[in-house]
């Protein structure tokens, strides 16, 4: 059988070479149906009898959360160097002694410009400082509104998002309220 990207032709594939189906009684596994399959296999992982609940607690173990940490503490670093570094160039626009109005107006520019970039800046520096006290409270890879855990590949490309996809989407949509920050 000759390889073809859709997944059809995969599960018809996969079956031929291992003799199982791809799929489940129910049809493809999705992401509600993973939590319930990844606890069954509990056991097997960790040479016991283990409780759903308690498995889930072990899935951002201490050495992801140091990881995690890490990553957002030299983030907001850099962040706070960026910041700091943007507030000094806007001054230093500030100080031009333009005569003509062209030269007036690249400086008008320039100094919006860097605003909009600082502000920007900021509000990322709040989220990154709000994970890391998510981190300390304990509550960190759990949406905020819904409360379910956020998947991991999301943590992992954006470690300060608060909401899980489906509540992000859902908030873009404008079919969330913004949660206090």
């Amino acid at each position: 059988m000759t390889w073809t990207s859709s997944a059809p032709n995969r599960r018809k594939w996969v079956a031929s070479r291992t003799g199982r189906s791809t799929r489940t009684a129910g049809g493809p596994v999705d992401a509600s149906q993973f939590w319930r399959l990844s606890c069954s296999f509990a056991p097997y992982l960790t040479g016991g009898s283990v409780e759903p609940q308690d498995f889930r607690s072990d899935i951002m173990d201490k050495k992801k959360l140091e990881a995690f940490k890490k990553r957002l503490e030299t983030r907001q670093q850099e962040l706070r160097r960026t910041v700091s570094r943007t507030q000094a160039d806007g001054r230093s626009a500030d100080e031009d002694t333009a005569q003509d109005i062209a030269d007036r107006a690249a400086s008008s520019y320039t100094k919006e410009f860097l605003f909009s970039q600082s502000n920007n800046e900021r509000a990322l520096l709040q989220m990154v400082d709000r994970a890391l006290a998510r981190i300390r409270e304990g509550s960190f890879g759990e949406c905020i509104h819904c409360g379910k855990e956020i998947n991991a590949k999301r943590l992992e490309a954006v470690p300060w998002t608060r909401h899980c996809i489906e509540c992000q989407e859902k908030l873009e949509q404008g079919l969330l309220e913004e949660a206090p920050r």
